[in-house]
């Protein structure tokens, strides 16, 4: 058995942090349910902010709240504002890697999905266990996705970034080309 990745948000903000509460994390349903995460289940969390690193579960908050409040001891790690990225895991048998597709939440800085990504592992002319990062339609769509299931999408500190496919998703999303510009070079590098 392997411990992997099953699912992630990436660059939630903290709205609040709660000390007196019983010790957990309050995420809102919406969010738990596009990623596959359960109440009560155990997720690490890492601030970017402040490097501090924990495990705690999941408690449901209110329905379309956005809301990512630390309880307990745990409100002692952030600040309301601080970016976390929180992760859940499993065990799977290596045999099973080809077929594991963590899902993967990006967010804005107010906390609206941006991006829903996947971890795709597969055999390249090179590895054995290969890794990319995907467009869920891709992985949704069995007909023709907007984008080819073998091209990649990534960001920042990522050695398979894909500029164009960055750029075109953007395009698609109705940015005006020189905000696309300020976020590909505030987070993209090459």
């Amino acid at each position: 058995m392997v411990r992997v990745l099953r699912a992630k948000f990436h660059g939630l903000r903290v709205t609040g942090a709660d000390l007196h509460y019983h010790g957990s994390i309050t995420l809102d349903p919406e969010h738990c349910k596009e990623a596959g995460l359960f109440p009560t289940e155990f997720v690490d969390v890492w601030n970017k902010n402040s490097g501090a690193r924990l495990t705690t579960y999941v408690v449901f908050g209110e329905k379309g709240s956005k809301c990512c409040v630390l309880n307990g001891a745990a409100a002692r790690t952030c600040q309301e504002g601080d970016e976390l990225i929180i992760a859940a895991g499993c065990d799977i048998n290596e045999n099973d890697l080809y077929n594991h597709k963590p899902r993967i939440l990006t967010f804005t800085p107010t906390n609206e999905i941006d991006q829903v990504l996947y971890y795709n592992i597969f055999k390249s002319d090179d590895f054995d266990y290969d890794f990319r990062i995907q467009f869920s339609e891709a992985l949704n769509n069995s007909d023709s996705p907007k984008r080819n299931d073998y091209e990649s999408v990534t960001v920042k500190n990522y050695v398979n970034v894909n500029l164009e496919n960055i750029r075109r998703d953007l395009e698609d999303k109705g940015w005006e080309m020189d905000a696309i510009n300020q976020f590909i070079s505030k987070h993209m590098t090459r």
